[in-house]
């Protein structure tokens, strides 16, 4: 069962090569997936994350 949301820290073990760095930087850009504040940590929920990947989806053409 995967977790509703996920700490911005943990993310990568979810999504690897998606850093919490990459997502430090794009909240500061106001880019990226929506995200939720509790105190000084940052979540996301995970459908969120999977919504926002699937939008870069690049459609490639087959030979």
């Amino acid at each position: 069962m995967k977790p509703l949301f996920i700490a911005a820290t943990e993310v990568s073990k979810l999504f690897p090569g998606l850093s919490p760095k990459t997502l430090a930087n794009l909240r500061s850009q106001g880019r990226g997936p929506r995200f939720f504040k509790k105190g000084r940590r940052v979540f996301y929920r995970v459908e969120d994350l999977e919504r926002w990947l699937a939008e870069g989806e690049v459609k490639t053409s087959g030979c």
